[in-house]
Formats: structure tokens, sequence, C-alpha cells
């Protein structure tokens, strides 16, 4: 199941009817270009595509580049000191922002023209775009710029099926090289750090050296502008948190004792108590007669971003809450721990040294039990893990009525309509199938805005939380599920491209890591939801062909058991690797259903959610006293 990892503060899309002429200090917004070669795509105007596209990226790499370049220089203008009085702390957080404003603006224009939808962003951050320019390319028999674009979007989506066998046949086209398969979006210490790789694979110890020793010192540059990003200290703006593997770095100073100590002491710094490289740290000394330091640079990084993290956390419980330029957003419970790091998400997670690449066990999240009470009357048990052939599974009837999913329905036509969800756009799975959907907030904002009935919004809300109370109760968790993400989403099949499909709607994955078939091992790492435990699909209709909800066994082949969705159909279960999943291909009709994503950690929780949380209990209070509900959504929402 796919879904949002980064719950942020609500932009309204910026609704322009033209794009902007190119002047000096203005820059074309990358939404308002994307949605112009979206338009192109199923237009059929392939050149528009790749113009609009590669401007729509270029945009967005110009933005974030200004953004770093001006919150840095602010930074180092109005700095922040642990000494400071509380009003001393106030002055220079307003001097940094309103510096960081007049920065950004003298750069690329109005801030407001590049404040995009959540749509938008996440459609950037997961590639979207490449997918695109992949068939655009195609289509203007480009094959080497279509394999660049497809090679870009595959490293970010490895589990999209149809990409990979793409990716296959043009290594076979004529025209097409090696050197085209390049990751666009990588980092100059990405590069360097794979290109160590290589030559460490091949027994090239000095020159893998040399470029590992480039690799960190590209990376502490990466880290410098990720955090000019970040909005808190756990939150960041366009970029997962990077996490390598330091003991290839320690193990290529094979034969240089003295500097391969260094490298594991150094890596102990980040991971302590890691006993493999205790030992290795232990034999080092012992051969060569005497301790060492760890390497001087690693040790200020660290020392640094521990009182960055502190200043930060001193002032938000200064203010009551976290700040960010000109806007202000809550604690999602960050703590100062030195075994834990900032995540790309709203909490903070356990860092897992991936050194090794160590298999996932497959097992539930934290209970094995199920059967418990379904609460709601007429709610129907269908089959169970058993029934199912797996694991933490189970097929449920009768959790909404016809008359629900209806509703339900209608309301993620008319959001999509008003300038929610995907507009119709392509699948970011198949280019066969269009998407459209809408979240909690996005329903609860329009149902304000008179643009959705309220009442459907509410059963929106009402109908997600039903589910997560079943889910909870039927898998007798012994502590409360937390919602990560929901979605109301349909899928349509595109008329005209049906013919021969030989792709799924979803391929085959697990939702809190990547699966690799071909290993037959699940990986719980970045880019996969990690912190995902239970997930959850309520079926909203079946006068559809196709979309079948299938289990598989690991080798993402082998089906277990498959599911014919059906008003008021749900399937649940545990989001690891013991669940692999997918959908079918939806060869005619529409295919509407609630997905949901589970957490048990509250770390973890969907920001939006517990803002819906908000809005939906001063709903209720307006009911009960009867007193006009003074929110304006464009600031609350």
């Amino acid at each position: 199941m796919d879904g949002n990892l980064f719950p942020t503060l609500i932009f309204l899309p910026v609704l322009l009817s033209a794009v902007l002429p190119s002047s000096a200090g203005v820059l074309e917004p990358y939404d308002l270009l994307y949605d112009n070669a979206v338009e192109a795509f199923y237009s059929a105007d392939y050149e528009s595509v790749v113009r609009y596209m590669e401007g729509a990226l270029s945009s967005h790499r110009q933005v974030r580049a200004t953004r770093v370049r001006c919150r840095l220089r602010c930074q180092d203008q109005h700095p922040l000191d642990e000494s400071f009085s509380d009003l001393r702390f106030f002055d220079s957080v307003l001097r940094r922002a309103a510096c960081m404003n007049k920065c950004i603006e003298e750069k690329v224009g109005t801030q407001s023209l590049h404040k995009v939808s959540e749509d938008v962003v996440q459609d950037f951050n997961r590639r979207i775009p490449y997918n695109y320019l992949q068939q655009a390319y195609q289509k203007l028999q480009r094959p080497d710029k279509a394999a660049e674009a497809a090679h870009t979007y595959f490293q970010a989506n490895p589990e999209h099926v149809e990409m990979g066998r793409d990716l296959e046949q043009y290594k076979n086209l004529q025209g097409v090289e090696e050197t085209h398969f390049v990751d666009r979006e990588a980092r100059p210490h990405q590069r360097s750090f794979t290109a160590a790789v290589q030559l460490y694979d091949k027994g090239d110890y000095e020159g893998a050296t040399a470029l590992f020793e480039e690799a960190l010192v590209e990376y502490y540059k990466a880290d410098v502008d990720c955090r000019a990003l970040c909005q808190g200290p756990q939150k960041f703006e366009g970029q997962d948190h990077l996490r390598y593997r330091y003991s290839l770095h320690e193990v290529v100073s094979a034969g240089r004792l003295e500097e391969a100590l260094q490298c594991a002491l150094t890596y102990l710094l980040f991971h302590e108590g890691e006993e493999f490289m205790k030992e290795n740290a232990d034999y080092y000394r012992e051969e060569l007669g005497h301790d060492a330091e760890p390497r001087e640079k690693a040790a200020w990084y660290l020392r640094r971003h521990k009182q960055e993290l502190k200043l930060l956390l001193i002032g938000s419980k200064i203010m009551g809450a976290e700040f960010t330029e000109g806007n202000y957003w809550r604690s999602t419970g960050g703590r100062d721990d030195s075994n834990s790091v900032p995540s790309g998400t709203d909490g903070w997670m356990e860092y897992v040294p991936i050194s090794h690449k160590k298999n996932v066990t497959v097992t539930s999240p934290q209970s094995l039990k199920e059967g418990g009470p379904l609460l709601y009357e007429g709610v129907q048990l269908v089959q169970n893990s058993a029934a199912l052939n797996g694991t933490q599974r189970v097929l449920l009837d009768h959790v909404l009525s016809e008359e629900e999913c209806a509703e339900l329905r209608q309301l993620a036509h008319t959001v999509t309509m008003a300038g929610d969800g995907y507009k119709g756009r392509m699948s970011p799975h198949t280019p066969n199938e269009k998407f459209e959907g809408a979240s909690v907030l996005k329903t609860l904002q329009h149902g304000f805005e008179g643009r959705v009935p309220m009442r459907s919004a509410r059963l929106f809300y009402e109908t997600s939380e039903r589910a997560r109370r079943i889910i909870e109760s039927y898998f007798v968790l012994n502590s409360t599920l937390h919602f990560s993400y929901t979605h109301l989403v349909c899928r349509t099949a595109i008329k005209g491209q049906q013919d021969h499909r030989n792709d799924l709607s979803h391929p085959i994955h697990a939702d809190n890591c990547l699966l690799d078939p071909d290993a037959n091992e699940c990986w719980k790492e970045p880019p996969a939801y990690t912190n995902r435990d239970y997930s959850a699909l309520l079926y909203l209709n079946a006068d559809f062909e196709g979309g079948e909800f299938v289990f598989t066994e690991m080798d993402a082949k082998t089906v277990t058991a498959s599911v014919k969705p059906k008003c008021g159909r749900m399937v649940g279960f545990s989001s690891g690797g013991e669940n692999p999943h997918g959908v079918k291909a939806v060869t005619s009709g529409q295919r509407c259903a609630v997905a949901l994503w589970f957490t048990l950690n509250p770390l973890y929780r969907e920001l939006e959610r517990l803002q819906a949380d908000e809005v939906v209990q001063a709903l209720d209070t307006q009911h009960v006293f009867g007193q006009g509900l003074n929110i304006n959504p464009k600031d609350e929402l």
C-alpha cells in the first residue's frame, strides 16, 4: 500500500490562469509547469510534456537551492545561542524568518507562488515526473533520455514492476548505452559512494578509499543543505534522512591499521555498542599495540548537531510549540537521545545500522493474537488468517452500508473536482489507470468552504475511526493503534489502454519493508515506511472488472489468497514482510476504497489526523453549546 510519509503544514494550491512571464527575480512555479505537463500528456503533445516537465524539475531544483542558500546566510546573520533570554530568542527567530523571506523573494519572486499543494510535493518526492518523462521520451523516439528518466524513477520506486521491465528492454535497444542509466536526482556524495563500492568490489582499495573520503566530504555538505531546509528537529522538506553503511569505509583501509582503527572508532560514535565493530576495533588495538581517537571532523559534527537539537528543543519549550519561518507547528514528541536520529517523518526513529543489510525477521508487529470483538453490530467475519493462508490477516463484511459506500464514492469524486487528490492523474503505479482521491483533513476543509457536504466529510472521518477500532480490537493489540495515513482513493481504467495488459494496478509489495523477491527477503529500511504496523482496505463498490486484492508469498508470484472487493468489505493485515500484497489490473470501470495505515508508535501519528481531530472536536462543541464555529479554514487547516 502506498501513502504519504511527510505530513506537514497544509498549503493551499496556487491558482494561476497562465504561466508567469520569465524575468529577473521571478521563477515559474513548478506546480503550474507540472500541471501543464500532465495536461499535455493526456493530449498526446509529448514535445510539450518534455518542455514543461523538464522546466518543472529545473524550477523545483532552483527553489530548493535558493532556500538552502538563503537559510544558511540568515542563520549566520542571526544565530541562536543557548544563553539567550526569552526575548532575545524570539527576536533572533523573527529576524531570521524576515531575512529568509526577503532573500528568497529576491531570488525567485513572491514566495506564495512557490507554496504548492502536498500532493504535488509528494509527487516530486516520489519522482513521479520522471515516469511521465520516460513515456514522453519513448514516444518521441529518444530511448537514451527515456532510459535515463526510467532509471531515475526506478531508484525511488524499486517495487514498480512495469518500470523494471521497461529498463530491461532499454538495455537491449540500439542507441542506449550503460552511461545513459544515471540517476538524475543523485547527490554528489551518493555518486561518490556508489563508485567507491564498485571499486571496492573490484579489489581497488586505494581508489575506493579516495572515493569514500570524497563521499564523506560531500555528505557533510549535503547534511548542511538538508538541515538548512529543516523545519524542526525531525522535519525535512523535500529530502529523506539518508543513512549509509559506514562499515564499508572502515573495511577498505585493509593494511592501514592506524586509519582502520580511527574509522572503526568513528563508526562507534554513531552506533554505540555495535558488537562487530567493537570487535574490529579491539583487533586493531591489539595489532597496533595502542589506542586511537575517532576522526575529529565526525566528533565535531556529532557535538554540533546535538547542540543544535538541544537549542531547537529549548526553543520549542519556550514557545509552547516548535517553530518554522513565519509559522508554527505542534511538537510531535521529539527527544534528545544520542541513540536516535531525526527521521524524514513526523517523529523519531531508532537508528538501525544497515552495514550488513540484515534480513528482517518476518513476524507480526506486536501480537500474534486475533479473533477479538468486532465492536459494531452487523460486521461479519468472513475469513481469518488460517482461511487466508497467512499470518495476521482478516476479511470482514458489512463494515459499511450501501448508502454509506455511495456517499463516500460521491465524496471522492466531488473533492477531486474541487481540487484535491490526484485530479484524475495517471496512477503512480501504472500508466493504464487514473487516480482520484482525498484525505480526511482536505474533505473537512472543503466542508467548511461549502464545496462538499459536511455530513459526507464527517462520514469519511468516522468511517476511518470505525476501521481503526475494528482492527485494533480484532488483533487484540495491547496498546492504542494510531493513524499513520488515510486516503479515500478511486482507480479508473483508461479506455483504449487495456488490451494485452500485463501489469498490476499496484505491484506486489509490503507496507513497512522493501520486498526483495529474488532473495526472498524484506529489508526494513528506507524508502519503506518502516513505522507502519497494520494496514487495511475498506472497499466501496464492486461494479468494475479486475482489481482483485491478492496476498502472495515473498516471491511476489505465488498467490496465497485473493479478495474480490465489494461495498463494506474490509481486508486488514499486519504491515510487514509476512504479508506481501498487491492489486490486479482494473481493466474496466472504477474501483474505490478507503486505504488506511496504522502505527503502534504514537511518535509517528499522522499530523493531519491530529488536526482533523481538533476540527471535529470543534464541530461537536458547536453542536453541544449552540455556538457559531469561528474557523478560517485557510488558517486552521
